[in-house]
Order: structure tokens, then C-alpha cells, then sequence
């Protein structure tokens, strides 16, 4: 797979969406836009509708606790004629993070959603059936954040100089 040129595709974001695209750069093999909250959907229809990015590959939940903006939304796009591939991401900094649904581009986000709702607690605009599709309903919580111990607190057979700590 292959990646857009870096100069041309930040030019054509930064030029239709002005300062609501906070960075561009290529990490490793492909290019990776952060962009606003408040325009990601813009920007992923424009992507899709002008640029020939057809394809969801994925799209992801993402968490980090100590952050200003906790949590974060990951999208990967595929132009398949060309063979081109992007990554967006986008931040929010609310405890209850709200997401603009794409599932009227990508009829596929539908289950992406529902997985980043079932494990991080997110929340999507515009989503008709937003429930759990791995996890017990009655489960408390979201699972992936981190918000817990790594280890089991009520165990008291591990020695912790057994595993170098």
C-alpha cells in the first residue's frame, strides 16, 4: 500500500478546512491528519466523496487518562483504485465523549461504532441502534478505558520480585 504525497494532501485539507486541521504527518508508511471534533464528518466526506476514499478499513477507540483531551476516535481510509491510505484522528476532552456517526458514508461504521461504544462508553451522533455487541448488557462500565488497576487487587498468591518489580 501507498500513502499520498504528505505536501499535497495537507495542502488540499488545510485549503478546504483552513485551521480545523491541526496537523499533518507521515508516520512510518502513511500520512496521519489530526483534525477538530467539529469537522472530522466534513472532512471524511470530502475525503470520500472528492478524493476517492471509498473504503473504512477500521476505526478505533483510543484512551488516555493523563491527557487534556482523553479520549480519541481513530479512522483509516482506503482509496482502492489508487491504492492510498490515510489515518484521521480526532480528540475529546469531555468524560462523555460525543462523535459524529459516519454510518450515512460508511454503512460498514455501523459496528465499528457500536464496538467503540460497547468498550470505551462513546457515544455517536445520529446512530439509530447504539447498543453492546461483545459485552453483557447488564456489564457496568467500559472495559477498555483505562480507569483500573492492571492487576487483580484481591490477590495476595503473586510475589511481585517473581516478575522483576
Amino acid at each position: 500500500m501507498q500513502t499520498p504525497d504528505l505536501a499535497t494532501f495537507e495542502s488540499q485539507l488545510k485549503e478546504k478546512f483552513h485551521n480545523k486541521i491541526e496537523s499533518v504527518v507521515q508516520l512510518y508508511d502513511i500520512v496521519c491528519a489530526v483534525v477538530a471534533l467539529d469537522s472530522i464528518k466534513d472532512v471524511i466526506k470530502y475525503l470520500h466523496d472528492e478524493q476517492g476514499y471509498t473504503f473504512l478499513t477500521t476505526m478505533n477507540g483510543m484512551h488516555f487518562p493523563h491527557a487534556v483531551e482523553k479520549f480519541g476516535m481513530v479512522y483509516h481510509l482506503h482509496n482502492l483504485p489508487q491504492n492510498l491510505r490515510v489515518r484521521l484522528k480526532t480528540f475529546s476532552a469531555s468524560e462523555h465523549p460525543v462523535f459524529p456517526s459516519i454510518m450515512d458514508i460508511f454503512p460498514g461504521a455501523n459496528w465499528m461504532e457500536r464496538e467503540a461504544y460497547d468498550f470505551f462508553g462513546f457515544h455517536f451522533t445520529g446512530h439509530k441502534n447504539l447498543k453492546r455487541i461483545l459485552n453483557m448488557d447488564s456489564m457496568e462500565g467500559w472495559p477498555m478505558r483505562k480507569e483500573y488497576p492492571i492487576e487483580d487487587q484481591a490477590r495476595f498468591d503473586k510475589d511481585d520480585k517473581m516478575f522483576g518489580r
